[in-house]
């Protein structure tokens, strides 16, 4: 992954990562997972349902190191089964 994270933002941080998923009950403890696996945490997301209930929306603050660290949360994120979409 070729970001520039580094250039536009200062280490550490906190980002808000915007997680879209299939709407099934293991998807917010899948993220979670995948996060305390590469930023332990107290994590506490935002759940919000597509307008026809098929998605759901999880929105979720991240303290992160570095460049890399994020480009791997992202690339973690969106290789989860249920995972459709990370922002």
């Amino acid at each position: 992954m070729d970001t520039h994270f580094d250039e536009l933002l200062d280490f550490p941080t906190y980002q808000t990562f915007k997680v879209m998923g299939v709407a099934h009950e293991d998807l917010p403890a899948q993220v979670i997972a995948c996060l305390q696996q590469h930023a332990p945490g107290d994590y506490s997301p935002t759940v919000k349902p597509s307008s026809k209930g098929n998605y759901h929306s999880l929105s979720i603050s991240v303290r992160v190191t570095s460049k890399e660290h994020m480009e791997t949360l992202y690339t973690e994120l969106a290789d989860l089964e249920l995972v459709r979409v990370v922002l």
